[in-house]
């Protein structure tokens, strides 16, 4: 297993899914050690941080909240995940995904529209699309081949492919804008974090201002304390939410490329022209690391 394509792209998957984990280590070992490495004494940030961070975090918690629906909620969760998840699609979905478009095609093609809608019409019970079982996980995937084909059928056949691409393209658009919503909120908390670790340390200097008959090295501490807030916001912004939310957006995009695929296959196909020419039109908008050679494909395609 380990030494078969498909265990070296598990064993690449697993690696790329550890990075993030692998950044935050490395960025609290360099800020924290550096702190302590120059002598900075960890003792009071450690006993200021679970204070600052109840503020912070529940000012941001409660900002979500307000700003977001549930749906928005859960998908910022979900986005989370898939900082570390990693992009779902890997080499072999993208060719499944070529197999199965050129199946239908070539059925509408061959056997005509009676032929392929009961596939369209019902794809959980269909043989050809039971053949990718990881495809069928997708709903946007699977609509979006059944509704294009289904207007196909419909049709008859006398459609105008610039139209059907019209089509796809603001299905594809209004996905993707849906897809971003956990990134944007991310960024938006990032963008939010600084102003409210200020609103932390704010607070600590209207508690230490009550003690200001306190001897300087008490309130020397409770000042240092106060500013732990200020750093925390910092750290949490451009540290670790801002980097999540450009990690999040780029699992989004790659994933993205697969929508492509049906639509260039599908338009392609309807243009009539050559299998050649419609293999490389998939294949094209594809990341090169996930891209499938010309042979891959070809040779698959000939083996079904």
């Amino acid at each position: 297993m380990a030494g078969s394509p498909v265990g070296i792209a598990v064993q690449g998957q697993v690696s790329l899914s550890m990075f993030p984990a692998i950044g935050l280590v490395v960025l609290l070992g360099l800020v924290f050690g550096g702190f302590a490495f120059t002598g900075g004494n960890l003792a009071p940030v450690m006993h200021a941080l679970p204070h600052e961070m109840l503020i912070i975090g529940g000012a941001a918690v409660g900002a979500l909240i307000i700003g977001n629906s549930g749906a928005d909620l859960k998908a910022l969760g979900a986005g989370f995940v898939k900082v570390f998840k990693g992009p779902k699609y890997q080499k072999q979905d993208y060719l499944d995904c070529i197999f199965l478009v050129s199946k239908l095609m070539k059925m509408l093609r061959t056997d005509g529209p009676v032929a392929v809608e009961p596939h369209i019409e019902s794809p959980d019970t269909s043989a050809i699309f039971g053949e990718f079982p990881k495809l069928l996980t997708d709903p946007t995937l699977v609509h979006m081949i059944c509704d294009t084909l289904r207007l196909v059928v419909v049709s008859s056949g006398t459609l105008d492919p610039h139209a059907v691409e019209d089509v796809m393209d603001n299905a594809i658009k209004a996905h993707h804008h849906h897809e971003l919503r956990p990134a944007e909120n991310m960024q938006g908390l990032s963008d939010a974090l600084p102003a409210l670790g200020i609103v932390a340390a704010v607070l600590g200097v209207v508690k230490t201002m009550g003690s200001i008959d306190k001897p300087p090295s008490v309130l020397g501490g409770m000042i240092g304390s106060a500013l732990v807030g200020t750093f925390l916001g910092v750290l949490l912004a451009y540290g670790i939410v801002g980097p999540f939310s450009n990690r999040c957006k780029a699992v989004i995009e790659e994933d993205a490329a697969i929508y492509h695929v049906v639509k260039q296959i599908i338009i392609a196909s309807l243009h009539g022209h050559p299998l050649p020419l419609v293999i490389e039109a998939a294949r094209s908008g594809i990341a090169h690391h996930n891209q499938p050679s010309f042979a891959d494909v070809f040779d698959g395609m000939r083996g079904r």
